[in-house]
């Protein structure tokens, strides 16, 4: 006769995905890569990093001597020219570092800000800045959003005039990640007032330490060890050569970058719904309640199984729009729903895992509540969820 084994006697350890079948094996020994690098030198730290709400410069020059910070950029530089694939892997491995802030202060920098210098910059421009942005040793930062221009960058009123020798600029920023401790932003600025909507609006190079910049630190829901900062220009001087790629068409060049974005988000929220589900599972098989491990109930076996398959179908989303990124082909409908569906999945996830963690869940210090709190901000940040929609529905 054949005997099913017991479900509740499963064995515990890591819970992952497995990676799509066309993976190449460059990306598998990324991803083990960074893996390695995640637990030895993120998560023993982490919690420090944490209360004091800065990551160390050491951390992105170590990123840097092994080549994360340059995959998106040419070799002649530092780089190694890798694609969108390779972009949701690191993300996705970041993400299992349970600490959001130090996911996202590394992926503004490598994917959200410094790629519009290899996108558009010129050689001078690329010469100057992507070497050491490459190792690490300049930490970079995007300023589109402002106090009321979010989701909606057409809206943006900071200004950038030119007079004889400069752009001057003046204006505000908000929500800026690595405003505070970074070097070099990338800001977005209306060159051309009499423009109507996404029209006029033109990219810069900043660096961070110019005259006239100021930022102001915030407090926020999550993501505590990364800096937040609303930002202050005012009367800013920069080069004339400091316009990033062609003027009055920066416009073009955000929405492009935010479709990479968006990928490394369906990438982080992969990775953070896997390992929450490890770390819930683990925690169910060990606590004892109702005369056994919570494991053996059913109910609690069925809840977990149900958020490891929806956050199986939405991480399979989320490589099949990398991949058709990656062939050059049109995706920004799939992108969007990416964008739409990933975040909101994570928050099932990790609220779900919450409760199955009970009161412990609740307590400062505990993964699964860190977690909770840095998920809150994906179904926002990058497009909010009903954007994102209209994109979609805009394509059906």
């Amino acid at each position: 006769m054949n005997i099913m084994a017991d479900p509740r006697n499963a064995g515990g350890g890591e819970f992952q995905f497995p990676d799509p079948p066309g993976l190449s094996d460059e990306l598998r020994m990324l991803r083990e890569q960074v893996r390695r690098f995640v637990e030895k030198e993120v998560v023993p730290h982490g919690e420090q990093w944490e209360r004091e709400g800065k990551i160390p410069r050491e951390i992105f020059r170590r990123m840097g001597a092994l080549g994360f910070l340059g995959m998106r950029h040419k070799p002649e530089y530092g780089g190694t020219d890798m694609g969108p694939l390779a972009s949701m892997v690191f993300a996705e491995e970041l993400g299992r570092s349970t600490f959001g802030g130090f996911t996202s202060s590394t992926l503004v920098h490598s994917d959200m800000s410094a790629v519009h210098i290899t996108l558009r910059g010129t050689p001078e421009q690329k010469q100057k800045y992507l070497p050491a942005i490459i190792r690490g040793e300049t930490v970079c930062s995007i300023a589109v959003t402002e106090p009321d221009a979010g989701s909606d960058v057409a809206g943006l009123k900071t200004r950038a005039r030119r007079d004889d020798k400069s752009w001057v600029i003046n204006g505000a920023k908000m929500f800026i990640t690595n405003a505070v401790y970074g070097d070099l932003l990338i800001v977005a600025a209306r060159t051309d007032p009499a423009a109507k909507g996404s029209r006029g609006i033109s990219l810069f190079i900043v660096e961070r330490n110019t005259p006239g910049i100021s930022a102001t630190k915030l407090d926020k829901h999550g993501w505590l060890c990364s800096d937040t900062a609303e930002i202050a220009f005012n009367d800013v001087r920069i080069p004339l050569e400091n316009l990033l790629g062609e003027e009055n068409r920066g416009f073009y060049g955000i929405m492009e970058t935010f479709q990479n974005e968006r990928i490394c988000i369906g990438g982080i929220c992969a990775g953070e719904s896997a390992k929450a589900i490890e770390l819930t599972t683990s925690y169910v098989k060990q606590r004892q309640a109702f005369g056994g491990p919570l494991w053996n109930q059913q109910g609690v076996r069925l809840k977990l199984a149900s958020l490891a398959a929806k956050a199986a179908a939405a991480r399979a989303l989320a490589y099949h729009a990398a991949e058709l990124a990656e062939a050059g082909r049109p995706c920004e409908r799939e992108v969007s729903m990416v964008k739409a569906l990933s975040p909101e999945v994570l928050h099932e996830v990790v609220h779900g895992c919450l409760q199955l963690h009970g009161g412990t869940g609740f307590m400062r210090g505990t993964p699964i509540e860190r977690m909770a709190r840095d998920a809150r901000v994906l179904t926002i940040g990058g497009g909010a969820t009903e954007v994102m929609l209209e994109e979609v529905a805009k394509r059906m």
